[in-house]
């Protein structure tokens, strides 16, 4: 279940530069979303909406009935050092038995509707470091054999962390309903990164059938008192949560959220902690301690009509001049302060109005960030700093634009990072860079024409090999050509 995760020491050791080119997070032990394809059927939307209500026509899966969850045993619990916590007895239960799954990707569930929320933004701090999440519905679907001779047909979802800036968690979930509105978790593919892309580990990988039982995300109905596990195989992942409020209303990023649940999770790994569920988003703010993170924006729950604002245009097109500019000449300079103060000015002007609260600080702190670096003449700086203000202004498009076109301008901006890291002489940072990257692409690679999406991933293998053999020249030239590929895309 996506919470942010406990920072972890390094295990990993350097790749050789002899491996094999290709997928930077495949080389680094990362099951890939694209090597996904040669183990299980991914099925297109079209093709997922046709057929889930329909019999699975696959060997070995039979109709769907009701059916008993396996549980771990006491001694299992024991063995894994959970014995001592404060687990609810089955009578409080709503997950020991889960019923049929008819149309399982058709989820309306209001407290978790993965199916209907395409992209979510949540962000806030962990560790005193800025926390930045974007999690995306991927255009595909994917059979699972959760017990014997029942299958279920999942949505998945697509999970990325930020931690300072850097790629720090990515995870692939699966997730279905149950035809009496429950919402079920089929597992999870885990990969923690160190700073310098290289992965720390994937412990917490999962999957229904192989590792252990699935998981109700979210009952039916939560009443306060019920209790259903979120994940249930001790020594790997496992969660109890207790419904203790309903009906809240909590500030959300358009305004008051009714119909809002409290669920206090009790962890195998931490002290307990309360997250809040909310009606159009699903999981809506984690609470560990000092650590936040809270919904920032939602599409479509928090969608307006009409084009994206002129501000937001003004700080979008000033980021990519200043990006754009050699910043060799005091002239260059200077006209590169002034976009940079136009740009504030419009950010001004802009959160004035209707803005999501969570996305205003980071803005503001992008702009003057700006400033900051262009006064101090710093290039490589400022060219990141543009990025940053760039990031921040698309992160608010979202509420204007569709979701592929906020992924295929956060890909090109990833490439400037990459551009920016190698030109620096930053291994890690573009390696880092190149992983961000991968991920991404599976976002965006349906919207393209197949000529298009055969080039940006040749360019994109390219950049990973130069990465793998440390030529950060030729990985700076890779990033260029992907560039330029990218200008006809935005």
């Amino acid at each position: 279940m996506r919470t942010r995760s406990t920072p972890r020491q390094a295990t990993e050791r350097p790749r050789s530069t002899s491996m094999a080119r290709g997928s930077i997070r495949t080389c680094a032990l990362v099951t890939s979303f694209v090597l996904l394809v040669l183990v299980t059927r991914w099925v297109g939307a079209d093709e997922a909406a046709a057929s889930s209500t329909q019999a699975l026509s696959v060997p070995g899966c039979q109709d769907s009935i009701s059916t008993p969850v396996p549980q771990p045993t006491q001694a299992q619990l024991d063995a894994a050092g959970l014995g001592d916590l404060p687990l609810a007895p089955d009578s409080a239960r709503r997950d020991l038995v889960a019923a049929p799954f008819s149309d399982p990707t058709a989820v309306t569930n209001p407290l978790f509707p993965v199916a209907d929320l395409h992209s979510a933004i949540l962000n806030g701090h962990v560790d005193g470091k800025v926390f930045h999440t974007e999690t995306t519905l991927l255009p595909f679907t994917k059979i699972i054999e959760w017990t014997p001779g029942q299958c279920v047909r999942v949505l998945v979802s697509q999970y990325m962390a930020f931690l300072d800036g850097s790629l720090q968690e990515t995870a692939i979930d699966l997730y279905a309903q149950a035809d009496d509105g429950s919402v079920w978790y089929l597992g999870e593919t885990v990969s923690d990164y160190q700073v310098d892309g290289l992965v720390l580990t994937t412990e917490g990988t999962w999957q229904a059938g192989i590792d252990g039982p699935f998981a109700m995300i979210m009952p039916s109905d939560p009443q306060v008192g019920d209790v259903n596990r979120a994940e249930n195989i001790p020594g790997n992942s496992f969660e109890e949560v207790h419904v203790t409020k309903i009906n809240q209303t909590f500030n959300g990023p358009s305004g008051p959220v009714s119909g809002g649940m409290v669920g206090s999770e009790i962890h195998q790994d931490a002290p307990p902690s309360d997250k809040l569920f909310a009606p159009g988003y699903g999981e809506f703010r984690s609470i560990d301690g000092p650590d936040v993170e809270a919904m920032a924006l939602a599409s479509p729950t928090d969608s307006l009509p009409g084009g994206v604002p002129a501000e937001l245009m003004t700080i979008s097109n000033g980021a990519d001049r200043i990006f754009g500019s050699p910043l060799a000449t005091p002239l260059q300079w200077r006209n590169a302060q002034q976009r940079a103060h136009r740009m504030l000015d419009a950010w001004i002007a802009f959160r004035a109005g209707d803005v999501p609260p969570r996305l205003v600080k980071p803005t503001s702190i992008a702009l003057r960030n700006l400033i900051a670096q262009i006064e101090a003449r710093v290039r490589s700086k400022t060219r990141d700093a543009s990025i940053d203000a760039a990031y921040a202004s698309n992160d608010l498009q979202l509420r204007y634009r569709p979701v592929t076109k906020i992924d295929t301008m956060r890909f090109e901006l990833w490439v400037r990072r990459a551009l920016v890291d190698a030109t620096a002489g930053s291994l890690g940072g573009t390696r880092s860079d190149v992983v961000t990257l991968e991920w991404i692409r599976d976002r965006i690679a349906q919207t393209l024409e197949p000529v298009t999406l055969v080039r940006l991933d040749s360019l994109l293998a390219e950049l990973g090999g130069a990465v793998v053999d440390e030529d950060l020249t030729a990985a700076a030239h890779a990033a260029r050509d992907l560039r330029a590929v990218m200008s006809g895309l935005i």
